[in-house]
């Protein structure tokens, strides 16, 4: 049975407020190795919140939210996490090539040192990974709603992360792309990478699904054990 140091992400009774309103009032929530765990809920039930005080954005107001054992406020060691925010949150219309936002996912390992030629490996991996490899010279402003997600997914796993935290990777995306993502998540899967994945429904990714865990009003409304299939050629 693995330690609770060893556990990706974990909320005990987690509360968060945003502009004096309780947003989060009680949330509990673990991704263990290698799962992928659905955030699901309707518009203001407090998933993004959830994610974003995931990854430090959102102070907790009460409750413990731990990334890998350590509380969030004392965490340092943010090139174990990726994150893939909302893409209307991203910086869009940035005067930046595909390839210089993706290499941007290398700076926690970095600390502002010159990339290096694993960290050009590692950015043309993520490139490929989500096929866009013969666009990594083009202005990411040229690229459509979905190409500018993959871009954002590459530029988390660019990082080479042990926890990938998405918030809405399928929202306006196209099915092109959808399927890109489906595929990409699958091989960090069999990489061990674990996910927590905020989605208004399961859709083409509910094959790689572990858990499902959805919230109202702040709070957990249930939590569902999900039975992960291989991702078959063809069923998106």
């Amino acid at each position: 049975m693995e330690s609770d140091s060893a556990i990706p992400l974990t909320l005990r009774d987690v509360h968060a407020e945003l502009g004096g309103r309780n947003v989060l009032r009680g949330v509990d929530l673990t991704v263990g190795r290698g799962e992928v765990v659905a955030l699901l809920g309707a518009n203001g039930s407090g998933k993004s919140t959830a994610v974003r005080a995931a990854v430090g954005q959102v102070p907790v107001s009460g409750g413990e939210l731990t990334l890998f054992g350590t509380p969030v406020r004392r965490f340092r060691d943010w090139r174990r996490v990726g994150y893939v925010p909302q893409r209307s949150t991203a910086a869009g219309g940035v005067p930046a090539t595909v390839r210089e936002v993706v290499s941007a996912g290398r700076l926690a390992r970095r600390r502002l040192r010159p990339l290096g030629r694993a960290d050009r490996a590692a950015v043309e991996r993520a490139l490929e990974l989500v096929g866009l490899a013969d666009r990594a010279r083009d202005p990411v402003e040229s690229l459509s709603g979905g190409q500018h997600q993959r871009v954002l997914i590459a530029r988390a796993l660019a990082g080479e992360p042990e926890l990938l935290i998405m918030d809405e990777p399928l929202a306006g995306v196209d099915l092109a792309s959808q399927r890109i993502l489906a595929d990409t998540l699958r091989s960090q899967l069999a990489q061990g990478v674990s996910t927590l994945v905020v989605l208004h429904e399961l859709g083409p990714l509910e094959p790689l699904i572990t858990r499902s865990v959805s919230l109202s009003a702040g709070l957990v409304e249930a939590t569902n054990a999900c039975h992960p299939h291989e991702l078959e050629t063809g069923i998106l």
